[in-house]
């Protein structure tokens, strides 16, 4: 396998943008392609075999395609699909892990809350976590759960009126429960950390996987001698199930930003962003 072959990224729609924005800075050389399911977005309410089937053709499309590595960027995919694909595709497969552990570490109040997608609290991913880092820390662990803040996200609504009235709906207990860090157990959800703020203040702490998972993926690419070692900047294409035309101002907007402060991307492209519909 090429160490210049691109990387690629999948998620069920443009939520894995906000890991792409980490794996960009720890990988700038890296040629990516990401892949959002948007044609089948949101995962999270859909049964388990429907999430596996769903992750393993839009790996497949991405294995078609020559990548050397895939790391899927969907809470919800990770918690039901990882040991599958990890059996089927022989190329490296990066999931994501709720931040449970960085969480525990930092509370001050004994207690972190969770917010996630209906599939991510069903899967067993998070209930391990909890139980190997949070139980024997003695902190209690909230968990809290929306279906319309994926889709609000979708739509380019991260900041809108609806998304901050599910926010304060869904976390107004955490918070009055005394929750002092807050887990962003989907990846679209950095992207209303705005909105939260807004909401909340400083009384959540926000925690994601991101930047671990970018960590992660350099040591995998390194041990596995596949990192790029190129001097300019990768580029990135983005595949989407669903209409490119309908996605490209979504996109394009959340692919300059970092979604914990609204900051700009140092590597990303300034030019419109390269988008193909394709089938999985």
């Amino acid at each position: 396998m090429s160490s210049a072959a691109p990387i690629g990224v999948m998620d069920s729609g443009v939520g894995g943008l906000s890991v792409l924005a980490e794996l960009r800075r720890s990988l700038p050389a890296e040629d990516w392609l990401y892949l959002g399911d948007t044609a089948h977005m949101p995962y999270g309410a859909r049964p388990d075999d429907e999430i596996r089937e769903l992750t393993n053709r839009a790996v497949s499309a991405l294995h078609a395609r020559g990548v050397k590595a895939v790391v899927v960027a969907c809470n919800t995919a990770s918690a039901f699909s990882l040991d599958h694909l990890r059996a089927r595709f022989e190329l490296p497969i990066i999931g994501l892990v709720p931040a449970v552990k960085p969480a525990v570490e930092a509370t001050r109040s004994g207690v972190v809350g969770v917010l996630a997608t209906p599939g991510t609290l069903r899967g067993t991913l998070l209930r391990d976590v909890i139980e190997r880092f949070a139980v024997p820390a003695g902190v209690r662990v909230l968990q809290a759960v929306s279906t319309e803040l994926v889709p609000l996200v979708e739509a380019g609504q991260a900041q809108g009126a609806r998304a901050r009235e599910v926010l304060r709906e869904v976390l107004t207990p955490l918070a009055r429960a005394g929750a002092d860090q807050l887990v962003l157990g989907c990846t679209h959800y950095p992207f209303l950390a705005g909105s939260i703020r807004a909401e909340f203040g400083e009384t959540l702490t926000l925690v994601d996987s991101g930047a671990a998972v970018a960590r992660h993926t350099r040591r995998v690419l390194e041990g596995a001698g596949l990192l790029n070692d190129r001097d300019d900047a990768g580029q990135v294409t983005y595949l989407v199930t669903g209409s490119a035309e309908a996605l490209r101002p979504v996109i394009a907007t959340l692919s300059t930003e970092n979604g914990h402060n609204g900051g700009h991307i140092p590597s990303a492209p300034p030019e419109a962003p390269r988008i193909e519909s394709i089938q999985t």
